[in-house]
């Protein structure tokens, strides 16, 4: 390479790794911990994620029917995959991972109930949304739906 034609080489590296950077998931929050949080967006998220799990499984059994639409059916189950996982993700890596703090000998016992029971919500939560990845039940997704309402009051201190 010659110091003249440098950005033929420099450009196209610059547009790759910019791509590359900006293709990176923005749903991704840091574990520094960087104390920048927006639980209430992450409960939307949680809400949106269900009802692209349950569109996905309409399109599935719907698609089903017809012999013909096996690449739609392979995307509509791929998108459902996705959507759980992302779903899962957000339980795990935010919620139960950074704002769920673990107990201490000094908490009380409402520190410990409310601990427990949110726990085991988000525990239910990652097991309804491996339940809707098996299967095109809808009341997986109805399942979804309640206990994300339910935690959503507990975490948020809201009666419903």
């Amino acid at each position: 390479m010659t110091r003249q034609n440098w950005w033929k080489v420099a450009v196209p590296m610059v547009a790759v790794a910019s791509l590359a950077a900006w293709s990176l998931r923005a749903s991704a929050h840091c574990e520094i911990p960087c104390g920048i949080y927006d639980d209430p967006t992450r409960v939307k998220l949680l809400y949106e994620h269900i009802t692209t799990i349950e569109k996905s499984m309409q399109e599935i059994v719907a698609l089903s029917k017809d012999p013909q639409d096996h690449n739609q059916i392979t995307r509509w189950v791929m998108n459902k995959e996705a959507h759980c996982d992302e779903f899962q993700h957000i339980v795990t890596q935010y919620f139960m991972t950074q704002r769920l703090k673990p107990l201490t000998p000094e908490d009380d016992q409402a520190t410990r109930t409310k601990y427990v029971k949110q726990l085991t919500r988000l525990h239910e939560m990652l097991v309804y949304a491996m339940k809707a990845k098996q299967t095109t039940d809808t009341a997986n997704t109805d399942k979804l739906k309640q206990l994300v309402h339910d935690f959503e009051h507990e975490y948020f201190g809201t009666s419903h």
